[in-house]
Parts: structure tokens; sequence; C-alpha cells
């Protein structure tokens, strides 16, 4: 949950949008996308949908917020996006960021209503990756929630592989993303408070890795 911005991001997304253009051109990320019943155009729309709404956070609601006790320097060179906070004025913006949120959130709804997805097996998937996602993330004081950007893809395959079959691929989609959004910023919004950070993106730079790399590495690896 980050509030993600730099002058030179939106220079950033164009380059890699230019990348994933050219991978669907040589069928690499169109492949990966075919497993989930999209073509290409879809895909990219899919990609670039997550990537610039990724820029767009819709405030919520604004809570009560404590300055952190202990103040944490992070390195955050490794994140797909990155961070300029505004100043903390003692509350927090809870806001729900397009493309780390509601793009996949829509999209798994998708996949759920156009694959015979047994309802237990989603739930069981989604429930599983939650937990590993709560545990594996973390409150940063002054930032937010952060975690490993790879954590969400690699065990939401595992998951789909083992309790998915012949949909292992759709439902790795799903548990990544829905994973990441419950685990790692729902069900971590009572440390919010006592983070100090002035905005709190569900689905936002620290998450938001994790669920754009989830829709492809996950598919990819079922």
């Amino acid at each position: 949950m980050r509030n993600p911005f730099s002058p030179l991001y939106l220079a950033a997304l164009v380059v890699l949008a230019s990348i994933l253009l050219a991978l669907i051109q040589i069928e690499i990320i169109s492949l990966i996308f075919d497993k989930m019943g999209l073509s290409p155009e879809q895909a990219m729309l899919l990609l670039l949908a997550s990537l610039f709404g990724s820029l767009i956070n819709l405030p919520v609601t604004t809570i009560k917020a404590e300055h952190p006790e202990i103040e944490i320097k992070v390195n955050i060179t490794h994140s797909l996006l990155r961070i300029h906070m505004p100043p903390f004025t003692g509350k927090t913006i809870i806001a729900v960021n397009v493309g780390g949120c509601l793009v996949p959130l829509v999209f798994s709804a998708s996949l759920i209503h156009r694959f015979p997805l047994g309802a237990w097996e989603v739930l069981i998937a989604i429930t599983t990756a939650s937990i590993i996602c709560y545990l594996t993330s973390r409150p940063i004081p002054g930032i937010g929630i952060g975690m490993m950007p790879l954590t969400a893809p690699i065990f939401a395959a595992i998951i789909a592989i083992t309790i998915g079959g012949e949909h292992a691929a759709p439902l790795a989609y799903i548990t990544g993303t829905l994973g990441v959004i419950i685990g790692a910023d729902l069900m971590r919004m009572k440390d919010i408070s006592r983070l100090g950070t002035p905005i709190a993106s569900i689905g936002g730079a620290g998450t938001f890795d994790g669920i754009f790399l989830t829709g492809i590495v996950a598919v990819l690896l079922t």
C-alpha cells in the first residue's frame, strides 16, 4: 500500500509498454495469456490498463494515524514503481489503485465467469494465497505495506497446479492477484494507522509489483 509517482515513471511505462508490444509480436506474452483465453490484443489491453491504471489512486476515506515510533530507511530501487510521498500530517488517506486493484478484480471475475472453476477450489486457493501473502508482507513505517514481488506468483502457481487441473492458468492469476489484495492489503489494514504514511493505496506500489508480476509469472509457471 504505497502511493507511486515520479517524473520518470510515465517514460518508464512507455518504454515498458513498447517492450511488451514487441514481445506480443513474437508471441511470447500472447502465448502466456492464450492459456486464459485472451487474444494478443486483449492481453495488451489488460497489461496497459494495469500499468497506466497504477498511476491512478481513488481516495475512499481518511483515518487518523500515528507518527511511526521507528523510521526505517527502505531501498526502493528494486520496486517497479518509484515512491514519492507527500508530507505526513497525522492522517492517512485510504485509496484504491486502479491498475493494482480494480483491473485485477474485474479480470479475475471475468475468468471465474468464463472458466468452469469449482467454487471450493477458488475459495481454498484464494484463502491459502491470502494467508501466505499476509505472513510474507510487512508494515514499513512511513511507507505502508511491502512484500517481495515474486512471492505471490510462485505460490499462486504452486497452488493452482496442485488443485486447478486443466484450468491451472486462470486459477493462478485469480489466486495470486486476489491473494495479494486480500492478504497484503486488506488483512493489513489494522497496521496502517500505526505506520505514519500519508497515503495507503490498496494495490499500490508495494503490492502492485506482486499483483502485476502475478499476472505474467504465475500463468507462465503453470
